[in-house]
């Protein structure tokens, strides 16, 4: 029987050094196969911490905004090797794929031809057959019942029907109650020991950060791609988007795109080109600040887009984590959490019509590109490098055959 009240043993800088650097480069496939590395690795093969452990700090990142995976990996460097642990697992798991996708913003303007064209609707493809397969997947785990069904269904429906970054968030607390009074038989499962990091009045001073940052950044510059603009911008995506990774999506281009800083093909290229790597899905901000139309220098520009983006799920998860052990037991919340979640798929499902079906599919070849490269991923079980492989050479294939 496994015992619950064993704390995680502290651990050493390097070795946290090491395992997310190995994450940050060979991690392909999502946040959902992110945390399944995490698990394999740091539960199965490193005994780092037990599977009730790691469970209770999956369950606090799912129940908060921001980026599940990238919030799970932060806690996890926390938990074995202190702050800067916490600092180190998060640079090594996202720096690589960051790099690699501010280098694709340099290299847009060389795709300026017919060619690079065709390879950008590929990758327009990618990003189609990749939703609908996290689509999926989320779905048959977090809505495994008709109530949870409907309640993203009807999310869906007032995404499409009212498409605003407003609205997302509106939605995500109707989610939120709709679990409370609706998800009735669920119940809480048993706790497990957490790891004292840091006492709640440092939780505290983190959670005022938090609000402090979100309530006054929008009062410190106009609707402009300056650095406080561009700040101001990714940390409220990162601050009040719940269950990351592909949800993300609808929010930054509402953000980004609809404010006339970033095209809605580069846009779509970008998250294309970041299917491809290794890494947090997040990451993808680094991209967007580098292409977003300004007087900021690229480098600079993704880099406030990067930090921005991850400080608001981190300043959040610290925040709470000590106190989590007591705010889990409770039912309410339990429920709640299954609500978002929810609400959470039909957002994503939202944005696999608006906008990705609408910007990737138009000719009936694109279907079916999308299609196969869907089945590589869930038939198949293929990295989603195949899919990207597939989705680009196709496209390119019958650019070359009919021009």
């Amino acid at each position: 029987m496994e015992d619950l009240s064993r704390e995680p043993k502290p651990g050493s800088l390097l070795e946290v050094f090491r395992v997310f650097l190995q994450f940050g480069v060979t991690g392909f496939g999502g946040p959902v196969a992110h945390i399944a590395y995490f698990r394999d690795e740091l539960v199965g093969r490193r005994h780092w911490f037990s599977d009730a452990q790691f469970a209770q700090l999956l369950a606090l990142c799912q129940f908060l905004p921001g980026p599940a995976s990238s919030q799970l990996g932060f806690c996890l460097g926390l938990a074995r090797a202190g702050w800067l642990g916490a600092v180190i697992a998060f640079l090594c798991f996202t720096l690589p794929s960051a790099i690699v996708l501010v280098l694709f913003a340099q290299a847009l303007v060389w795709l300026d031809s017919p060619l690079g064209a065709a390879g950008l609707d590929g990758l327009k493809i990618v990003a189609l057959s990749v939703v609908a397969h996290g689509l999926f997947g989320m779905a048959r785990q977090l809505c495994p019942d008709p109530t949870r069904g409907m309640m993203a269904g009807l999310a869906a429906a007032v995404v499409v029907l009212l498409p605003s970054a407003a609205m997302q968030f509106l939605v995500v607390l109707g989610g939120a109650l709709g679990g409370v009074l609706l998800c009735r038989d669920l119940q809480p499962h048993a706790q497990a020991a957490l790891p004292r990091t840091h006492s709640q009045r440092v939780g505290m001073v983190l959670l005022a950060c938090f609000f402090l940052l979100l309530f006054i950044l929008p009062f410190t510059h106009g609707n402009t791609a300056s650095a406080l603009g561009l700040f101001d911008t990714f940390y409220q995506a990162g601050a009040l988007v719940f269950g990351g990774g592909h949800v993300v999506l609808p929010w930054l281009e509402q953000s980004v795109v609809q404010n006339g800083w970033v095209s809605r093909d580069d846009f779509l290229a970008g998250y294309g080109a970041a299917q491809a790597i290794p890494g947090p899905m997040f990451s993808f901000s680094a991209y967007l600040g580098a292409v977003a139309t300004g007087p900021l220098p690229s480098i600079l520009g993704a880099s406030i887009a990067l930090l921005a983006i991850f400080v608001p799920g981190f300043l959040l998860v610290a925040g709470v984590l000590p106190f989590w052990r007591s705010l889990s037991r409770h039912v309410l919340a339990f429920r709640a959490v299954a609500g978002v979640n929810a609400a959470v798929v039909g957002i994503l499902g939202a944005a696999l019509y608006d906008p990705i079906w609408t910007s990737a599919v138009t000719q009936h070849s694109d279907v079916a590109i999308a299609v196969i490269g869907f089945c590589l991923l869930a038939v198949l079980r293929l990295s989603v490098l195949w899919a990207v492989l597939w989705c680009v050479a196709a496209s390119l294939l019958r650019w070359v055959l009919f021009p």
